[in-house]
C-alpha cells in the first residue's frame, strides 16, 4: 500500500464521485494496493478492509483525525480529535475464513461479509443468506441473532463506535464511526482545493495540469502567494 499522489487522489475522486460507498471503499483501495487483484479486495471482510482504508488515511493525510457532531441531548456541536491507533485499539483480531457454531439443535457454518456481498444484497436477510454456507432458513431470530454478534466480535473494525462526552450538559453517548465516509469527505475536500490551485496557476502561468500537479505542495504554495501577493 501506498499514499495517494496528487494525481492518484484527483482520479480516484473523478471515479468515485458517482460511485455509492461500497464501490467507493474499493475504488480507493485499487488506487492505493495496485499490487493486490480488485476481486481479492472485494473479498477482505469488512472490517479488513476497514483497516485497510484507516492505514490509506494515515498515509494520506496524516494520523490524526478532526470532526464534529450533535449531542443528542443538547443539540451542542462538539469537537472530535483522536489518533488512528484510538480505532485499532483492542481491535487487532485474526480471525478464521469461516465460523463452525453449533447452536442448540443447529449447527452452523459460516463466514464474515464482505464487499462482493454488500454489492450483491439489498437486505440484512440477502446477507446472511450469502454468508451462511447452509442458509438461513427457518432459524429462530435468537440463532441469528447470535450469528450477527459472533460475526461482529470477529470482525470489530466493522463496526466502529466512538465514546463521545458533551462538554455542555455531560451527556456521554456512542457514535458510530464510518472511515469510508469520512475519508471520502476529506478527499473530496482536498481534490476540490486541488483544481482551484490549479486553475490559479494555470490562468496566470499557462502551465498545464500535469506541469502544476507534479510540483511538490511547497513550491505550489510558494507561487500560489506570488500570485496572490
Amino acid at each position: 500500500m501506498r499514499a495517494l499522489s496528487t494525481t492518484e487522489l484527483l482520479s480516484v475522486w473523478e471515479r468515485g464521485a458517482s460511485q455509492p460507498p461500497v464501490h467507493r471503499a474499493l475504488t480507493l483501495l485499487a488506487a492505493a494496493c495496485p499490487e493486490s487483484p480488485p476481486d481479492s479486495l472485494a473479498d477482505l471482510s469488512i472490517g479488513r478492509r476497514d483497516e485497510r482504508l484507516i492505514a490509506l488515511r494515515e498515509l494520506t493525510f496524516g494520523a490524526e483525525f478532526t470532526g464534529l457532531a450533535n449531542c443528542p441531548a443538547c443539540d451542542e456541536k462538539i469537537e472530535l480529535s483522536f489518533h488512528a491507533s484510538d480505532l485499532r485499539l483492542g481491535k487487532e483480531l485474526e480471525p478464521p475464513a469461516e465460523f463452525d457454531l453449533q447452536l442448540a439443535e443447529h449447527r452452523l457454518r459460516f463466514r464474515l461479509p464482505t464487499s462482493a456481498d454488500l454489492l450483491t444484497v439489498n437486505s440484512r436477510e440477502q446477507l446472511l443468506e450469502r454468508c451462511l454456507s447452509n442458509g438461513h432458513g427457518n432459524l429462530p431470530e435468537t440463532v441469528l441473532a447470535t450469528v450477527i454478534e459472533t460475526m461482529s466480535r470477529a470482525d470489530p473494525l466493522a463496526d466502529i463506535q466512538l465514546a463521545l462526552r458533551c462538554a455542555s450538559c455531560g451527556h456521554q453517548w456512542e457514535a458510530p464511526f464510518d472511515i469510508v465516509a469520512f475519508f471520502w469527505s476529506e478527499i473530496s475536500a482536498a481534490a476540490r482545493g486541488l483544481l482551484r490551485e490549479v486553475h490559479t496557476l494555470a490562468s496566470a502561468y499557462g502551465w498545464a495540469e500535469s506541469e502544476i500537479l507534479a510540483l511538490s505542495p511547497a513550491r505550489r504554495r510558494y507561487y500560489l502567494e506570488l500570485v496572490n501577493a
